[in-house]
């Protein structure tokens, strides 16, 4: 869906990227039939072919805090892939949290949520990779604060 290839720091992501076999909103509201109070996932991406979407919520907690939130985004978001699944008549609509501590430490189900998103088992660990440079560049950042 993207033709020029560019560094993931560099990269500033279009709202919505389309083309006839997907389409994938990035941090956008879904307008559904009913209120739901939690509509905005940070990537709702639709397979048109195979008529399968995917809510994906992406977190960086404290290390301790792993379990708690894959879960609480996984219960956030499924009445909202529920009613994916009926509006936009999909075969499924799938929850999928992506969740990696702020120091890279990373649960069990992530290496799930890379299979169900037909990712490269070995994704995590450029995953690892930006999430630890994001915290360093915090602590920096936090240190030479005057």
């Amino acid at each position: 869906m993207i033709d020029h290839k560019s560094p993931y720091y560099k990269y500033t992501p279009a709202n919505v990227l389309e083309n006839e076999n997907f389409k994938l909103y990035w941090n956008r509201n879904i307008l559904t039939d009913k209120t739901i109070p939690f509509n905005r996932p940070d990537i709702t991406f639709m397979n048109k072919k195979t008529k399968n979407s995917f809510l994906i919520d992406i977190a960086v907690p404290n290390t301790h805090n792993l379990t708690k939130t894959t879960t609480d985004k996984q219960n956030k978001y499924q009445e909202l892939a529920n009613e994916i699944s009926a509006m936009w008549k999909q075969k499924a609509a799938q929850v999928i949290p992506i969740v990696i501590s702020s120091t890279g430490v990373i649960p069990k189900s992530l290496s799930q949520s890379l299979t169900r998103l037909n990712l490269h088992p070995n994704t995590y660990i450029e995953l690892q990779k930006s999430v630890i440079l994001g915290t360093c560049s915090i602590v920096r950042n936090f240190l030479n604060y005057k």
